[in-house]
């Protein structure tokens, strides 16, 4: 059931130049208007925005070996160099010792400094009674004076101690190794 009520009393027509209904309009709009300004202040609050961008580049590494001590290049696994040995290494007696130096170097784009890892590959061929030393010098050449020793002498061939490392600085000279 609806009950609803109606009025039978009539405000008087004021006419055009009422003042009763005016303070009641304007304080209508200067809500309205107040409701408006929060309103775009806080949508204003809500949109800013801040950008910026970077550019990030990787660092360069390259090391490279020498059989000459001069002429540097790329020797993987697949296609290694050939070391010059003192004596004829097909021709090996007891005692007999051989040398052979190799130099390595970080390429001049190299941008960072490197610890090298010695480690040794899988060869061929019987290396049963062979040994080796690894060794560190300034020059080049099996002669020159040695300024580390790397692996000490008679490490069996085809074998690398744990931990074999040595520092590689980024824009200076090669450094020899010899086994």
């Amino acid at each position: 059931m609806v009950a609803t009520s109606a009025s039978t009393e009539t405000e008087p027509d004021h006419g055009e130049g009422s003042t009763r209904n005016a303070p009641k309009i304007r304080a209508i709009l200067a809500g309205g208007l107040v409701l408006g300004v929060g309103a775009a202040i806080t949508l204003a609050a809500w949109n800013d925005s801040e950008f910026a961008q970077g550019t990030f580049t990787a660092g360069a590494f390259n090391l490279e070996g020498s059989t000459d001590g001069t002429t540097f290049g790329e020797n993987p696994v697949t296609a290694p160099a050939t070391l010059g040995f003192t004596a004829a290494p097909a021709n090996l007696a007891p005692g007999d010792v051989v040398t052979a130096p190799f130099a390595v170097r970080l390429d001049d784009t190299t941008s960072n400094d490197a610890t090298v890892t010695v480690s040794t590959e899988a060869s061929t061929g019987a290396l049963t009674g062979l040994s080796y030393s690894l060794t560190q010098s300034t020059d080049f050449g099996c002669a020159e004076p040695v300024t580390a020793t790397l692996v000490a002498a008679g490490q069996e061939l085809g074998t690398t101690p744990g931990s074999v490392t040595f520092a590689l600085a980024q824009g200076t000279g090669p450094i020899q190794v010899r086994r």
